[in-house]
């Protein structure tokens, strides 16, 4: 007969001596010597993917999944564009765009015809690289910028910064090395620093700073002929050099018809990527649990059409009720004053789902805190959305310029969130801006407008649509003061 284990309770009480209140209840466990409790195996790891399950369980696992994985699977897309990119050229004669592991730069401004990237800016020259690091490591060239701004934004699949490459971090001119979070090979020699991802794609965007003049203009192309990254294989020591101005023009692997940013997540084949995608960006510490669960309701979708049904229409649901509204700025982020809004943990969202998903859809993308600030505006300063029959101003008291050890500026959007056309061919104004012209007093007013105005105003005039726009403050490398949030943009004044 089969030896039961015993299970020994001691209760030991204290009681007080004058209250005789209970303190201390303990309850011992001892196996016999043929069984032993093991606790830490006492729950499953994950879901049994033998078990049958509903519906609308199904749904709520699809609905919550489409949302956190979102940005994930915008970027992955991207990954998937570039890797059919024949060579190194611009995408539509308007975008960086190279096949994965190489880099493509602009040579001037980014053209206001571009849909593949939402708010883009007009104060610094572009470069655009997808590097495979599940394939290989690439090396960043980082050339010397002299006293000229400069940053690298460096990204994971989950648009995380991993690497810190930037004027303000005085990183030296040199090669850097970029890897996957698997790799264990060996780093050669006249390598500077090397940066480990979490996740097997990485995307990087070199920011260097040009004003608005031709001279500048002219100066800045030899510094940005050193700027590169390619797979280490090419790796020789020496700098390569590129005429980023010779570009050939690629055609688009994508649809780019309308207004709006070209669309980067299918609901229709979101799940039948999204094992994909997961393998791509292990889960961080905590996440284990909800990445079993949604990779067993696709396995259980895979055996049964009516779930897999379900899940797409749940993503087209989730798509349209929870993604789309995040476009507008005023449904998300930090509030501040006069309806301005930002975001404290920009490419540092870990598991901040919601705040991720926001930028992911309204603006992706961005430089961590350190790097740049960002602030958000869709309304004027009595809370009515801003739009082209008003005109507007914006006014920096005197010695209330941004304070930025880089540069500042306030960028005008449609409401897609991309530049408006209009006929002096100026989407923002700001440290660029050679010809803006103070007050009397030492103050500093934009005129927001679709009409001209009249006299030297046109110097700080930026021109807005006759419809509904939104207002976009940038500071880059921000002071203290912009980064803790203790000095936010003048409210944005309606004057008609």
């Amino acid at each position: 007969m089969r030896k039961l284990a015993s299970l020994i309770s001691l209760v030991v009480l204290t009681a007080c001596n004058q209250n005789k209140n209970i303190e201390t209840s303990t309850t011992v466990l001892v196996p016999d010597d043929t069984t032993a409790i093991n606790s830490s195996n006492s729950t499953p790891s994950g879901p049994d993917v033998n078990v049958k399950i509903t519906e609308a369980y199904a749904r709520q696992v699809a609905r919550d999944a489409y949302f956190w994985a979102w940005p994930m699977e915008n970027i992955y897309n991207r990954r998937l564009a570039f890797k059919q990119s024949p060579k190194v050229g611009l995408m539509n004669g308007v975008l960086p765009f190279a096949p994965l592991n190489s880099l493509a730069m602009l040579h001037d401004y980014i053209k206001p015809e571009q849909r593949w990237v939402a708010c883009p800016n007009q104060d610094v020259v572009y470069g655009a690289a997808i590097a495979a690091l599940d394939e290989t490591p690439v090396v960043i060239q980082v050339p010397d910028f002299g006293d000229r701004f400069w940053v690298y934004q460096v990204v994971d699949l989950r648009t995380d910064a991993f690497a810190q490459l930037g004027k303000m971090y005085e990183t030296k001119p040199g090669f850097y090395l970029l890897t996957g979070p698997n790799w264990k090979g060996e780093v050669p020699k006249g390598i500077t620093k090397t940066f480990r991802s979490k996740t097997g794609t990485a995307f990087i965007v070199p920011r260097v700073f040009q004003d608005d003049t031709p001279q500048d203009k002219a100066a800045v192309q030899k510094i940005i002929n050193n700027i590169d990254v390619y797979a280490l294989n090419k790796f020789d020591g020496k700098v390569k050099n590129q005429d980023w101005s010779k570009l050939p023009s690629l055609a688009s692997p994508t649809k780019d018809e309308g207004t709006g940013e070209t669309k980067w997540v299918f609901p229709d084949n979101f799940f039948d990527l999204l094992p994909t995608v997961l393998k791509d960006a292990p889960p961080l510490k905590g996440e284990e649990s909800r990445y079993a669960q949604i990779l067993a309701v696709i396995e259980a979708a895979k055996k049964d059409p009516a779930l897999k049904k379900a899940m797409i229409e749940e993503a087209h649901k989730a798509d349209k009720e929870l993604i789309d509204p995040l476009l507008q700025f005023r449904n998300w982020g930090v509030p501040l004053e006069n309806y301005w809004s930002t975001v404290n943990n920009c490419a540092a969202f870990g598991t901040d789902y919601f705040t991720r998903t926001a930028i992911a859809k309204s603006n992706i993308l961005v430089n961590v805190g350190a790097e740049t600030k960002y602030h958000y505006q869709d309304l004027d300063s009595k809370g009515t959305r801003l739009n082209g029959t008003n005109q507007y101003i914006v006014t920096f008291a005197k010695g209330k310029i941004p304070p930025v050890k880089g540069f500042w500026s306030l960028t005008l959007y449609d409401e897609h969130h991309f530049f408006s056309p209009n006929p002096i061919k100026r989407y923002s104004v700001g440290t660029k801006n050679k010809g803006l012209k103070y007050n009397a007093d030492g103050s500093l007013t934009l005129y927001v407008q679709n009409s001209e105005p009249q006299g030297d105003k046109k110097a700080n005039w930026l021109p807005s649509p006759k419809g509904v726009f939104c207002l976009y403050f940038r500071c880059y490398w921000p002071e203290e003061k912009i980064i803790k949030n203790e000095w936010t943009p003048p409210a944005v004044m309606k004057t008609n």
